[in-house]
């Protein structure tokens, strides 16, 4: 999906077996050229450091707050919006 620039957006769980979003993100960042931003679901808020090595664009903690998921998603469509505008 990635290759063929099916995906605006990636929502991914940092927490996932057997290839956690951390890594998967930190992949497609160095191998996808024009790679859709990451929003990043953590385990805890102090797994941060480790969301910035992946090179996630954006990072909610569980429990999720719904409000911040939708605040951070949409301010990453909002400037995938804005690229396609211009």
């Amino acid at each position: 999906l990635l290759d063929e620039r099916r995906a605006d957006v990636m929502v991914l769980d940092g927490e996932a077996q057997p290839a956690g979003g951390m890594g998967v993100c930190r992949q497609a960042k160095d191998e996808i050229y024009q790679c859709p931003p990451v929003l990043l679901i953590i385990g805890r808020r102090d797994d941060g450091w480790l969301a910035t090595w992946s090179r996630a664009d954006a990072v909610i903690s569980h429990p999720i707050d719904p409000i911040a998921l939708a605040r951070e998603l949409s301010g990453l469509m909002r400037g995938v919006a804005a690229v396609a505008g211009a």
